[in-house]
């Protein structure tokens, strides 16, 4: 399933042109990533064949930055978090130009948990995203989500 252009900017916009995961703003060649993986085959006569094509479906897809979707690669959630959170063990072990930074204070280990930028936003439910699309229920269920932001905006 290639997702539309209008499928992409819903996407897109899901947090507000925003990575899912470390909250940059999304560059012009962003990622659409499956949050629980769908993992190709990377070789042999099954290249490119998904080992989880269930998964396959726009509910499970994040708007990721390059570098997050890379590194994520075909983890699951939380093995990403835990290879992430890891990283400090080799930085301090293997890495003395980090432990002089961190001597001179210009670098501050702070203990806290890997927290993706989704897990601390909270989005309207249901999404859009998560309709059997149409063009035009696509279109009106992203203009119901806009008027919901925008109320409630007005009232705060």
């Amino acid at each position: 399933m290639a997702l539309t252009k209008k499928q992409r900017e819903l996407l897109k916009q899901k947090y507000d042109g925003k990575c899912a995961y470390c909250g940059c703003d999304l560059p012009e060649r962003w990622h659409a990533d499956h949050l629980e993986a769908v993992v190709r085959d990377p070789w042999g006569a099954n290249k490119g064949r998904m080992q989880y094509p269930e998964r396959h479906k726009i509910e499970n897809m994040m708007p990721a930055c390059p570098p997050c979707n890379i590194s994520k690669h075909s983890m699951s959630l939380e093995g990403w978090r835990q290879w992430i959170a890891g990283h400090l063990n080799s930085l301090n072990n293997y890495h003395p130009i980090y432990r002089l930074a961190k001597a001179y204070g210009l670098v501050r280990e702070t203990g806290i948990p890997v927290t993706f930028y989704f897990e601390k936003v909270s989005r309207p439910q249901p999404s859009p995203l998560a309709q059997k699309p149409n063009e035009q229920s696509i279109a009106s269920a992203y203009e119901s989500v806009e008027r919901s932001e925008y109320a409630s905006r007005d009232d705060a």
